[in-house]
């Protein structure tokens, strides 16, 4: 693995690491909150290395090693991370995007504006994050995270400093708007776990509907195992592995 750095337009650095290979290359995308190196990437990576595939993972503007304020990025800054890192690997093979939870949305997004990306394996899918969020918060909270124009996704320890501002909801809303335009065909499977109480697991069933009511020819394959958001069990790692490998 190397480190790479990739200036942004704000002038603010995009770090992450990479590693060159042959015949396919991996993108991972982090979910909210997490940095680029845990126990998904680190399992991505090991797969990729023992096949001679590349690898790639990266920290969003704000967060992990990257530059920035967390609270300066939103929605549409993390969409242009990933758009920076793609055109990065341009040159390469051609690409699996590997994404989780927010960054499985991010993945979608991105994969439909490049033809480098012929497959994507979404992990708990967090389709529309803030606009479902702000739909299922109490009016009170929603209405002062709308009047005071920030809030943190919830009081808890882990989200409690990280306080979100009221554009991640109308970014959040405008893209989902627009998801299923311009569709681009190519190999999808989503893994949801069917006890995920964080990221429901109807809004993959809601999104593999409403994609194959547009196109019913899409290769989608949406997998409802059970579980929690984490997926982390045995048996999960062992489905994303088969899935990785085209063996599922």
């Amino acid at each position: 693995m190397q480190p790479f750095e990739l200036m942004s337009a704000d002038g603010k650095r995009i770090r992450g690491d990479c590693a060159d290979g042959t015949d396919r290359q991996v993108l991972f995308i982090t979910g909210f909150l997490s940095k680029r190196w845990g126990n998904k990437s680190k399992a991505l990576a090991q797969w990729c290395r023992e096949r001679s595939w590349g690898f790639c993972c990266y920290d969003v503007r704000g967060f992990g090693d990257s530059e920035g304020q967390f609270t300066d990025y939103t929605l549409s800054d993390w969409i242009a991370d990933a758009r920076a890192v793609l055109d990065m690997l341009q040159s390469g093979p051609k690409t699996t995007i590997v994404g989780n939870s927010l960054g499985s949305w991010v993945a979608w997004l991105v994969a439909q504006e490049f033809s480098i990306v012929e497959e994507l394996i979404l992990i708990a899918p967090a389709f529309n994050m803030m606009g479902e969020r702000a739909r299922s918060i109490s009016k009170e909270r929603l209405h002062d995270w709308h009047t005071a124009g920030w809030m943190p996704w919830d009081d808890d320890p882990l989200h409690k400093d990280w306080p979100l501002s009221w554009k991640w909801v109308e970014e959040s809303e405008a893209y989902w708007a627009k998801t299923f335009n311009n569709l681009r065909p190519m190999k999808t499977a989503i893994l949801h776990g069917l006890q995920d109480t964080v990221i429901l697991p109807e809004g993959s069933k809601s999104f593999a509907n409403e994609l194959l009511r547009r196109d019913p020819n899409f290769p989608l394959d949406l997998r409802l195992v059970p579980g929690d958001h984490r997926l982390s069990s045995p048996e999960h790692i062992e489905l994303f592995r088969r899935l990785m490998m085209r063996e599922a």
